[in-house]
């Protein structure tokens, strides 16, 4: 079977120079972009039951620009000012820019790793005395708290926001494309929660990391491309070597 068409479970790159495009003019592909999950944020009523007073806490630790959105939401909403010394841990550079759409940036004390949590564990390490507030969606990788843990710092964990399922209805037919794209266990459920009776037939099915591959495998699918795999670290280079043997068939 020729591959002509791929559903990616995410939203379209913002920018042209994005390797899908380039995948998809290399081999006369239609790809299309449609996000099977999005993010809500948990309402303030929701949030006081967590029992978390933010002004407890003297800093927080950002994980992504999501994180940053939600903390300053639940701030407005609950009417709690944000004091100029609290300081705030972000485990990119990129992250701990994107907190000037919310406070004068170089007025704060504000730290950042290279892209992962564990890049900030010297930093954390020395700002023990610190009381840390963690805002996470209900669904989020166990290793970040497990790292604050075995720090023995002090922190709270806030749930500020969560995935949920997209409304997918304006697919008029799943089984019109020739490959699925993947990138969470969060996209495999909104598929299944869509399309109850979907049967894969003679689609195939693209997953990013083991979680996704995980779920693809135990919602009784077929997994036909994994990524990230040594000769193929991202997705679009896995899919390329997919395309490039199927299409010569």
């Amino acid at each position: 079977m020729k591959i002509k068409s791929i559903l990616v479970s995410q939203p379209k790159p913002q920018t042209e120079k994005s390797p899908y495009f380039d995948l998809a003019e290399k081999y006369h592909l239609d790809i299309t972009f449609r996000p099977f999950i999005q993010v809500e944020g948990v309402p303030a009523k929701e949030f006081r039951q967590e029992r978390i007073n933010i002004l407890d806490h003297t800093a927080v630790i950002f994980t992504s620009r999501t994180a940053i959105d939600h903390f300053f939401r639940i701030c407005k909403e609950t009417r709690v000012e944000v004091p100029d010394d609290m300081k705030y841990f972000c485990i990119s550079e990129s992250i701990a820019f994107y907190l000037q759409k919310y406070i004068v940036y170089r007025k704060r004390k504000i730290f950042h790793g290279e892209r992962k949590i564990e890049d900030l564990t010297k930093t954390l390490t020395k700002h023990k005395k610190e009381t840390f507030l963690l805002p996470l969606a209900d669904i989020h990788k166990q290793s970040i708290p497990a790292l604050l843990d075995d720090l023995k710092l002090k922190y709270s964990k806030a749930i500020l926001y969560r995935t949920v399922s997209s409304d997918l209805s304006d697919i008029p037919d799943i089984n019109s494309f020739d490959i699925l794209a993947f990138y969470t266990p969060s996209g495999i459920k909104s598929l299944q929660q869509n399309f109850p009776d979907y049967a894969q037939g003679e689609t195939k099915i693209a997953a990013f990391g083991p979680a996704t591959t995980k779920a693809v495998v135990s919602a009784g699918l077929k997994l036909d491309i994994q990524a990230p795999i040594p000769k193929a670290p991202s997705m679009t280079m896995a899919l390329e070597q997919y395309i490039k043997k199927e299409n010569k068939k």
